[in-house]
């Protein structure tokens, strides 16, 4: 930075002055708005029923947990099991197998936004999880590239993720009259161990 830069013509420079100053107020505008809407995110966020399990599951904070529970949706029963889940978010692997070829592929119909959500959900967990660090580290002494242990990394946090949300028979209101709802709280610590 010490040394010489490259000039820009005397002419031109009054040209790309005032475009300049145009683009910083632009950027500093987009700055402000950013943090206004990362607090309204924060705020609707926080005050969904299933917000305190997004947030428990490790690489997820406030932003990246209201853009994959959005991208999931809440509807308890839109999703059978686990493997609808991880199909659903395009986690979950292909195989195909014809006589003695077997090849497993990532899919590629997938929701992208969802998908790009959870790789940025399972790259931040290497840092913030030793658990996923130590299942991804063993993906890759398996030979797996940082992409497919990353994938499989994602894949086993969204079954994870489904079995926190999974409502049980002891979190079900069942008093006659009132209707069913369901409180998943309770099932924080179910799924903390990376043996599932």
């Amino acid at each position: 930075m010490k040394s010489e830069q490259l000039t820009a013509r005397p002419d031109v420079v009054p040209a790309y002055a005032p475009s300049a100053s145009a683009l910083l107020a632009v950027l500093s505008t987009m700055a402000v708005q950013t943090e206004v809407l990362a607090g309204q995110v924060e705020q609707g966020f926080g005050q969904h029923p299933d917000a305190e399990i997004y947030r428990s599951q490790p690489g997820l904070g406030v932003i990246l947990g209201a853009r994959v529970l959005a991208e999931f949706g809440d509807d308890p029963g839109r999703y059978a099991d686990a493997k609808a889940r991880k199909n659903y978010s395009g986690m979950s692997p292909i195989t195909k197998a014809s006589g003695t070829k077997r090849v497993v592929l990532a899919r590629f119909a997938r929701n992208r936004r969802l998908g790009d959500a959870l790789f940025l959900q399972a790259f931040a967990a290497l840092n913030n999880s030793t658990g996923a660090r130590t299942f991804y580290d063993r993906q890759r002494a398996r030979g797996a590239t940082h992409y497919q242990a990353l994938r499989t990394l994602a894949n086993r946090l969204v079954g994870i993720l489904h079995g926190c949300l999974r409502p049980t028979p002891s979190t079900t209101n069942t008093t006659p009259g009132t209707p069913n709802q369901t409180n998943s709280a309770p099932q924080l610590d179910r799924f903390r161990s990376w043996d599932v």
